[in-house]
Formats: structure tokens, C-alpha cells, sequence
């Protein structure tokens, strides 16, 4: 169910710091227009840290409502606690959606044992695909490539976003979760390598700016067109880079908005990507030719 060019969604503001239905809605409809595989809502790059627990509803329940079948949509489901965790992916099931991406809870930084209870708790109490997101470099948590493995045993552990910035590690999960886990780069930088290596795709932040440049990468890399696959994130690679200038998610916010499908706004203690790093953000687009 889940590969390929998966957008890791903005949520689109307004500059008051409201949500823009509208825009949403238009991101939808440009992200199925554009063959994105696959919409993640209210994920890291959707600022699920700075919106409420009735906002992540909204934003869930509109994505759903306009996708409406067409494509997958997973929901960002995380919380520090396994309870929280619990409670917002029953929403998100009561909402429709088709899974949902869970990161190692941030801040706690439980043991490996506590892990495995945490995702095995979610699991069992929640009957719907489950991706693990690991993102140490964010939750001050690591999955270890043991603990996935045991996890992957659970049936309804469908998946794994990989953002450890290790493409061995890739490598070997991909080798010993054969057949009961799919892997997802979580980084764009390393997603056509993970591709290349028997990953299925991977749930991007460049795929906002450029969607059908995302999908044709994928599409090359897990078919095993290594030289096509290589040429095409040739012309993404500086993007990947650029829209990490800043915290995720201000330059990917920024550059949508320079597309004119999104206004500026952005929530606190998050601003606005700062002047002198916008040329540099506009140069890899036109690279990446988006402009």
C-alpha cells in the first residue's frame, strides 16, 4: 500500500496563524494532479508540534474528505506518550485514513524494551497499517535496527520511515525484514540509495515543491533504472539540500508559497525562511525546474 513518492505535507496557514482550507484543498488537488503516491497530513514537515489536538482532526478529516480514495492518505500520529499515541490514531481510523505514521516519542526517550511495548500497546489497540518513524536527530530516540525487527513480527507493523541518516543501516533492515516490513527513506537525500537498495519510496519534504519530478525518481529507482534514476535526482539534489537551509519545515513552506499555491503563514516559535536564504532556495528550484 505504501511506496513510492509520498509527500510529507505542509499545512498550509494563514499569516494570523489560522488554517487555509482553501489552500489545503488546492495542495490536495495538486499533489493527485502531479501522481504523489501517497499523502502524509500533519506529520513534522505539517507542524503537528505546534497544532492542536482539534486542529490535527481538521486537517486530517479535509485531506481525507478531498482525496476521497484516489490516494492513500497516512496521518501523523505521534505523541510522547503511549496513551496520547493511542488516542490520536483512533481518531484518525474513526476519520478514514489508510495508516498512520507514528515516530518514536519525543523527548521521554524510553529503553528498547519500553519501544517495542510502546508500537506493540499502539498496535494491538489500534487495528490499522502502522508506519514507525525513526528520526532521532528530532525525538533524542533511536529504534535500533533490533527492535524493528522485532516489531516488523506485528502483523499490522506494516512499515518503517528510516531517518537515521544511515543508509547501512537501510540496508540491513531491508535484508532482515524481507517480506514482513517495506522501508521508507525519510531523508531526500538518501531516498534514490534506499530505492536502489530494495526500499520501496520514501515520504519526502522535496516532493511539496516537486512532485512529478519526485514520482519519476521513484518510479526509475525501484524499477532499477539506476541511470535514470541518477539523472533525475541530479537536478533535485540541491533542493534536497536548500530546503533544509532552516528548521523543516520554513524553506519547504517558503518555496510552496513561491509556487503560489500556499500564503506565508507559519506558527511560532517557527518564522518565516530569513531574506538572505531565499536566493539560494529559488536558485535550486530553478534547478530542480519548478520555476
Amino acid at each position: 500500500m505504501f511506496h513510492g513518492s509520498i509527500v510529507a505535507l505542509v499545512t498550509p496557514m494563514f499569516r494570523e496563524g489560522g488554517i487555509d482550507n482553501d489552500s489545503l484543498t488546492r495542495l490536495v488537488e495538486f499533489h493527485i494532479d502531479s501522481g504523489t503516491d501517497a499523502i502524509v497530513a500533519v506529520g513534522t514537515t505539517g507542524e503537528s508540534g505546534t497544532l492542536s489536538i482539534e486542529e490535527k482532526h481538521h486537517v486530517i478529516r479535509q485531506v481525507v474528505k478531498v482525496v476521497n480514495n484516489r490516494i492513500p492518505v497516512i496521518a501523523g500520529t505521534g505523541e510522547s506518550s503511549t496513551r496520547g499515541t493511542v488516542e490520536l490514531t483512533k481518531e484518525a481510523m474513526s476519520l478514514g485514513v489508510d495508516g498512520c505514521l507514528i515516530m518514536a516519542p519525543p523527548y521521554v526517550k524510553p529503553t528498547q524494551e519500553g519501544l517495542y511495548c510502546h508500537y506493540k500497546t499502539i498496535a494491538e489497540m489500534c487495528p490499522i497499517p502502522i508506519i514507525l518513524y525513526n528520526v532521532p536527530g528530532r525525538t533524542a530516540c533511536d529504534i535500533l535496527p533490533e527492535t524493528v525487527e522485532r516489531l516488523a513480527e506485528i502483523p499490522n507493523i506494516v512499515a518503517l520511515k528510516e531517518a537515521s541518516g544511515s543508509l547501512d543501516r537501510v540496508k540491513r533492515l531491508i535484508e532482515n525484514c524481507k517480506g514482513q516490513l517495506t522501508l521508507l527513506s525519510g531523508e531526500d537525500h538518501l531516498a534514490k540509495a534506499v530505492m536502489l537498495a530494495g526500499g520501496e519510496g520514501v515520504i519526502s519534504v522535496t516532493a511539496n515543491v516537486a512532485p512529478q519530478k519526485m514520482k519519476a525518481l521513484c518510479d526509475a529507482a525501484r524499477r532499477g533504472d539506476e541511470a535514470l534514476a541518477n539523472q533525475i535526482d541530479a537536478t533535485l539534489a540541491a533542493l534536497h539540500e536548500q530546503l533544509f537551509i532552516e528548521s523543516n519545515p520554513i524553506p519547504v513552506k517558503w518555496a510552496v508559497h513561491r509556487l503560489g499555491l500556499i500564503s506565508e503563514g507559519i506558527r511560532l516559535p517557527l518564522l518565516p525562511l530569513s531574506e538572505n536564504k531565499k536566493a539560494g532556495v529559488m536558485a535550486a528550484m530553478e534547478k530542480a525546474g519548478v520555476l
